[in-house]
């Protein structure tokens, strides 16, 4: 007596989905006018997949829409319009689980959150890494300004205490000689 076979039926959801966990900083300062590189790396419960992608989005601080920042599936594809375009650059290595990008140029209307999506089907669930930036003016005087102004200062000042010291000693030497000429004379 032979069974017939019968086809097991489970539904997906009796099984764990995989997942891609991205990792970012949460916050970045950086100076007006130079580069940055956003680093977003991940890793997946499966296999780097020919399949795979890489969403970079950008969210301006006065939340206005969401603008495309880059995007990559096999090869990296930047945005054709928009304040990133001509500069983006991808700087990424799956390989490596690198998803990072370099932004040229930072301007002041830069402050926002990048998002970071990584996508390895058949993962496809995950957080999405956001990472705050926070672009400043550049400072008129370096901490190198800083702390050549405060060393000068301070020899200055060193200067200035031993020159008053060996005033002072030869003054009082002189007057020590003085006295000693008037007491020889009195005598």
């Amino acid at each position: 007596l032979s069974l017939p076979l019968i086809p097991a039926v489970f539904p997906a959801a009796l099984w764990p989905a995989g997942a891609v966990e991205v990792y970012t900083s949460k916050e970045v300062d950086a100076v007006n006018g130079t580069n940055l590189r956003l680093k977003c790396t991940f890793s997946s419960s499966s296999p780097i997949s020919q399949e795979l992608s890489v969403t970079w989005n950008f969210q301006p601080e006065d939340l206005s829409s969401h603008e495309p920042v880059l995007y990559y599936l096999k090869e990296p594809y930047k945005p054709p319009a928009g304040r990133f375009k001509e500069r983006v650059t991808w700087d990424g290595n799956i390989e490596r689980n690198d998803a990072s990008i370099v932004i040229w140029n930072l301007q002041p209307t830069d402050n926002g959150t990048f998002t970071c999506q990584v996508m390895n089907p058949p993962d496809f669930h995950g957080a999405i890494g956001e990472v705050r930036l926070r672009v400043v003016q550049k400072v008129h005087f370096s901490e190198i300004h800083f702390l050549l102004v405060a060393i000068g200062s301070a020899c200055v000042l060193m200067i200035i205490v031993v020159t008053a010291v060996i005033i002072c000693r030869h003054r009082r030497k002189k007057a020590q000689e003085k006295k000693i000429k008037v007491a020889d004379t009195e005598l």
